[in-house]
């Protein structure tokens, strides 16, 4: 090789070191390739058209039902709606009927990763559904290969087999809705809701939570959005891959877009994010509700009333003067439960079936006249915790009906716990009482919906104390 030869062969690769060390790995983005509309040799339906003909087979046969499309040279148009760049999806995708005004959406599992450089938010695309199958899983219409009794993902070999990229990458509107409307109908939908925030226990404390981090994650970490208009909570779930997880959460409101989805069990509504500027919360002005304040000090040696539940059952209880009320119509109450020995209230909306429900423990009537500088502290289990339902209250003028009193609402941080089983007890308060007088009652109100939020409690050793 002669020297000249030899010169450019280095000035080449100088210049193609220093180009690659300029680009970072995580910057990449679609390439932009000229993709011509394709021909689709066979007959293209709409999302809604599968969904209501898996609707006809679960209607038949249940909701583990699976169809299998075979000789029906069908194709199956939808957007993309989802975004796996975040970390926040892995290996499926989610496709909706239209870019705005959707009805229909469908999750597609595919052994592909990641998938946003082809199949990108936005982007039109054809799914050839012969040799697939749709069914139920994880609570949502999923489309994939059928394995067993369950869908699967669509094998990386067979990607292009089944899946044709259209030329149009749409702006995608996001449909607007409300707790209220969460239905199965929405599931797999881009969706957005206005003026929600994170519950104050998870952001305005001493160590506010971040989206994933926490010890306690696993898999997924769950947190509280609350609706400032209607007090509705649902659970924003973030995978603990996702590269956002570490992020604080915002203090703000503000509105969420992101899909509508359900838990890994398929029982309760979810929502996801394709990344986190799906929340814009630009609106420092929370809706916090206003919790009573007593001005000085409280605290003393003199215990005004305790209940640590010990040798009692729920029906003791209610000969002693506590009140147990669903004040929704339902069945669902408070008992006492056990654990090696020590007893404590408790109560769980897990499949009761009622949505929503909304259950009072009041304690009986409790004299405050002989006593000054009160506090009141109570020990809280939160256990399969998938929203932070419980709050406690007080009043000084208990009307016989809880839903005609007057309370207010207690300073009290009612504390998370494990999501996926039981968590341990942790002490709430003292909370400063000392300028509620008279006789009083406390009450515990335990408010869900199943499906949705149904953390079980366990409350314990409750007290007031003074001089």
């Amino acid at each position: 090789m002669n020297s000249i030869n030899l010169k450019k062969l280095i000035s080449v690769l100088v210049l193609a070191v220093t180009f690659t060390a300029c680009v970072q790995d995580d910057d990449f983005k679609t390439p932009p390739l000229s993709i011509d509309e394709p021909n689709i040799d066979g007959i293209v339906i709409g999302v809604d058209a599968v969904l209501g003909i898996l609707a006809q087979e679960v209607a038949d046969e249940g909701e583990d039902a699976k169809v299998t499309f075979e000789d029906t040279n069908n194709y199956v148009e939808g957007y993309v709606v989802s975004n796996d760049k975040a970390g926040n999806f892995f290996e499926e995708f989610v496709i909706q009927d239209s870019a705005e005004n959707p009805s229909g959406g469908l999750r597609v599992l595919i052994d592909v990763n990641p998938l946003f450089t082809t199949y990108e938010f936005g982007r039109k695309i054809f799914i050839k559904l012969d040799g697939l199958s749709v069914g139920i899983e994880n609570g949502v219409a999923t489309l994939g290969v059928l394995s067993g009794d369950e869908v699967d993902k669509i094998p990386s070999f067979s990607q292009n087999d089944f899946i044709q990229r259209s030329a149009e990458v749409a702006d995608i509107t996001p449909l607007e809705i409300t707790m209220a409307d969460f239905s199965d109908d929405l599931t797999n939908l881009y969706i957005k809701i206005n003026n929600v925030q994170f519950n104050r226990n998870d952001v305005l404390g001493d160590n506010p939570l971040t989206f994933a981090g926490e010890p306690s994650d696993e898999f997924d970490g769950e947190r509280n959005l609350e609706s400032c208009d209607s007090g509705a909570i649902a659970v924003l779930s973030t995978s603990t891959f996702a590269d956002f997880k570490g992020l604080t959460l915002p203090t703000q409101q503000g509105s969420f877009e992101g899909i509508l989805t359900k838990n890994f069990f398929g029982d309760t509504f979810n929502l996801v994010l394709n990344d986190p500027t799906g929340l814009v919360f630009d609106n420092e002005n929370r809706c916090d509700p206003n919790v009573l304040e007593c001005d000085g000090t409280s605290g003393g040696a003199n215990v005004v009333f305790e209940e640590d539940f010990t040798g009692l059952s729920i029906s003791d209880l209610e000969n002693s003067g506590w009140l147990n009320v669903n004040t929704t119509g339902g069945s669902l109450d408070y008992i006492v439960g056990s654990f090696s020995g020590n007893q404590y209230a408790q109560i769980s909306g897990f499949n009761s079936g009622e949505s929503p429900f909304e259950v009072w423990l009041v304690t009986p009537e409790i004299d405050l006249t002989a006593s000054t500088a009160e506090e009141l502290s109570f020990d809280i289990q939160a256990n399969f915790d998938n929203g932070n339902i419980l709050t406690a209250f007080i009043t000084d003028n208990f009307t016989g009906d809880v839903t005609t009193t007057e309370w207010s609402q207690l300073d009290a941080t009612i504390p998370n716990g494990n999501p996926n089983g039981f968590g341990s007890f942790e002490s709430v308060g003292p909370v400063n009482i000392s300028c509620v007088e008279g006789n009083v009652r406390i009450a515990f109100r335990y408010a869900g919906a199943d499906p949705g939020p149904t953390t079980r409690y366990h409350i314990d050793n409750i007290e007031i104390s003074g001089n």
